[in-house]
């Protein structure tokens, strides 16, 4: 059994999410974390045995020192931002700033505000970029400052950002940015463009480096998995959280696990290929991070160790097992393990083999008891009522047709009284038995991801209706299973089948007589029609086919409220899609861009009443930075104030003037209250104003995902700067024309 090789406490809580590593001197590892009372504390064990004061004491407060932030930390990072300096920079984010800070010198290296909040920081080498970077994660908003505090990246992605990770996942050799986020997207990220996207069922809240292109992923749900670049390895899922994963050469076989920490202090460490549990501990609380490093600097080891730490500060390291334990490192003995699962499935196929066999006995002696009954000719009803009870005792051992198939049909319900609008899956059997139940596995549709459909037994038939609410435009594969059988059935015959469920199967084909959207998007392809129908026609839900022999028109209606969608084609390639739903042009342009092959794409929008948002959002941000630098230097004034009131109370007092001493204190009473009213205004103010900046983002990121390629990060670039020299009337032509 692998056991820790050191424990200690920290005495300090700690929060999730917010622990690091780094070497602040280029030689020393120091275990740092964001503690719950706005400080960073900084584990330091080998500080001391530089200075001769003899041997690592590793619970020793002596060993530990705190940053003070003086804010709720959101997040912390350690690594290398100098090229030529050998030592560790500690970023400390919080909800309106970022801070680098050089520990060996005690000093400030840079302190830049991010309105956008801070919430994941990863330092590394992005891309081409020269310099490492520290990257910063917030509203909707990615950020990269290189060592003097330049802002050398910037670009928006869908929502706010939960995590980050620098991974070579295209294997050139150079690190791509893995982004997860609150609207269940992981995104890939070469510099500023997207080069990939992954969508989840829940938030992505952690993501970690494996090998090569392979990294782990964490979500809100408990789903904890392995990406393969853009092919899902394996997950699992688990009614508890996973608050850290981190990948570690446990069982030292070459390959690192993923390891993950639960909410119930559970740890384990799972094979990178299979998913398989190779190794668990637990604590008595959450766990809060997982980094590694050489924390005993034994130089006879010359290894790095696994450490955990748990939300009430307690730590333990777990040094590689020898080589020799061969993946065996639980306190189990895997031999016995396999012995005791081989005999279960045996037990469970001679169970099978058993039924089977009934079943046969029954079917036989049903035909022997017709076929007698049918050779006596003196009563030919004795031998229907025999071949009635064969047939009666068959159907209720489980025994169907040999031909009974399954048949499945999805079709577009677009409501009526009483029924909201929804997918129709239609199962159905092809003779009389009947469909006792069916089990629907599918990502994000279902809550828990499966579905149960059990019809009492009086409604039993061989046709069952189950409605279907995609939230997204996604395509979803839907695996089911059907028990099939008789009413009077005790056991019943289980199908298997799986069903594809296409990206836009919330949209009904209508005729193109409905009122026009107002809004539209316009791009230009080297490609026919009969390519833009064969794409419709696998990514809609339509009755029949469509066909053209003329330049295409064809229109939609929205199942969830977004109003019509119309799509045309003339036979020079123009192609015009109508919507006033930005969001659903950008996936409807993605996916096209996909399907056609197509690298860039450039297009020109116009949507109105996104536009006249927009001017809205920016007026209500530069309303909200006047009232906070109103709000800011009242506060200074006040804080002069306070000054000079505190030291003519404290003169009253030493004089011995108790009234004028009263009144005075009497006055900074009030005074204090008024900058504590202040302060909730500027909060509230701080609030809309992310908010607001969030919506900008959010729009400039539909801009985006409406051209593909060199023209989307074109775009995002041009709207950057736009924004930053206060360009309103240029932002709208950038929006609509894609160029600056």
């Amino acid at each position: 059994m692998l056991v820790p090789i050191f424990t200690l406490k920290l005495n300090h809580k700690v929060n999730p999410h917010m622990v690091t590593i780094g070497k602040y001197d280029g030689t020393h590892p120091s275990l740092t974390c964001a503690t719950t009372a706005g400080k960073v504390l900084i584990h330091s064990p080998h500080t001391r045995s530089q200075r001769g004061m003899g041997p690592i004491v590793a619970s020793s407060e002596n060993d530990i020192s705190l940053l003070n932030i003086n804010q709720q930390v959101s997040s912390v990072c350690a690594g290398k931002l100098h090229t030529s300096n050998m030592n560790d920079v500690l970023v400390v984010g919080t909800q309106t700033n970022l801070i680098a800070y050089d520990v060996d010198n005690n000093s400030d290296l840079f302190y830049k505000d991010t309105p956008d909040g801070s919430n994941a920081v990863v330092i590394g080498q992005l891309g081409t970029i020269s310099t490492p970077l520290a990257i910063v994660g917030g509203n909707c908003s990615i950020m990269g400052f290189d060592q003097d505090g330049n802002d050398s990246f910037w670009t928006v992605t869908g929502d706010n950002v939960c995590s980050l990770a620098m991974v070579d996942f295209n294997n050139d050799g150079q690190n791509e940015l893995i982004v997860g986020s609150e609207d269940f997207d992981i995104r890939v990220f070469r510099e500023d463009e997207i080069i990939a996207e992954m969508t989840e069922t829940e938030a992505v809240t952690s993501l970690c480096p494996m090998t090569d292109s392979r990294f782990g992923y964490a979500l809100a749900n408990g789903t904890v998995g392995v990406y393969d670049r853009t092919a899902r390895y394996w997950r699992i899922k688990s009614k508890n959280q996973a608050i850290a994963i981190h990948s570690f050469d446990l069982d030292s076989d070459g390959v690192p696990e993923l390891i993950t920490g639960w909410s119930n202090g559970k740890v384990d460490a799972r094979s990178d290929r299979t998913g398989e549990v190779i190794f668990k501990d637990n604590f008595s609380t959450a766990v809060a991070g997982i980094v590694q490093g050489d924390y005993k600097m034994d130089t006879m080891a010359n290894s790095e160790q696994l450490i955990c730490v748990s939300t009430d500060g307690e730590v333990r390291g777990y040094n590689p097992a020898p080589e020799d334990m061969g993946g065996n490192l639980m306190d189990t003995n895997i031999e016995q393990d396999t012995i005791r699962e081989l005999s279960q499935r045996k037990q469970n196929l001679l169970l099978e083999l058993r039924n089977y066999d009934e079943n046969m006995k029954t079917a036989a002696q049903g035909v022997t008891a017709a076929s007698a009954a049918a050779s006596a000719t003196s009563i030919a009803k004795v031998g229907k009522v025999g071949a009635k009870i064969g047939e009666y005792e068959s159907s209720q051992m489980g025994v169907i047709p040999a031909n009974t198939q399954l048949q499945t049909t999805l079709a577009v319900f677009p409501g009526e009284e009483g029924k909201l609008p929804h997918v129709e899956l239609i199962i159905s059997t092809t003779n009389d038995t009947v469909i006792k139940a069916v089990l629907i596995f599918a990502e994000g549709i279902f809550e828990g991801e499966s579905h149960v459909v059990h019809p009492s037994t009086n409604c039993l038939s061989g046709n069952l209706k189950v409605p279907i609410v995609p939230p997204k435009d996604v395509p979803v594969d839907l695996h089911i299973k059907a028990l099939v059988g008789y009413k009077i059935s005790s056991q019943f015959h289980v199908f298997e089948l799986s069903r594809q469920l296409p990206r836009f199967s919330m949209y009904a084909f209508c005729e193109t007589s409905v009122p026009e959207p107002k809004s539209s998007v316009t791009l230009q392809v080297n490609d026919r029609i009969p390519r833009l129908l064969m794409w419709i026609n696998q990514n809609f839900l339509l009755h029949e086919d469509l066909t053209c022999e003329d330049d295409l028109e064809v229109a939609f209606m929205c199942l969830r409220g977004g109003g019509p969608l119309f799509i045309r084609m003339n036979q020079t390639g123009q192609i015009v899609i109508k919507t006033d739903n930005m969001d659903l042009a950008g996936d409807i342009i993605q996916a096209l861009a996909v399907f056609l092959n197509l690298e860039d794409l450039m297009s020109t929008a116009d949507f109105p009443v996104e536009m006249e948002s927009l001017e809205q959002i920016l007026k209500k941000v530069n309303e909200y930075h006047s009232v906070r630098q109103k709000l800011t230097a009242e506060m200074a004034d006040h804080s002069n104030l306070i000054r000079s009131m505190v030291v003519r109370a404290e003169d009253a007092r030493i004089m011995g003037d108790m009234k004028s001493m009263r009144k005075g204190y009497m006055e900074l009473f009030d005074l204090n209250q008024d900058l504590i009213n202040g302060y909730k205004i500027r909060c509230g103010n701080h609030q809309e104003l992310v908010s607001c900046l969030k919506q900008v983002n959010q729009i400039i990121q539909k801009a985006g995902r409406l051209r593909v390629g060199k023209y989307k990060t074109q775009i995002v670039n041009a709207c950057r700067a736009a924004i930053k020299n206060d360009n309103i009337n240029g932002l709208y032509k950038i929006i609509r024309a894609g160029a600056a």
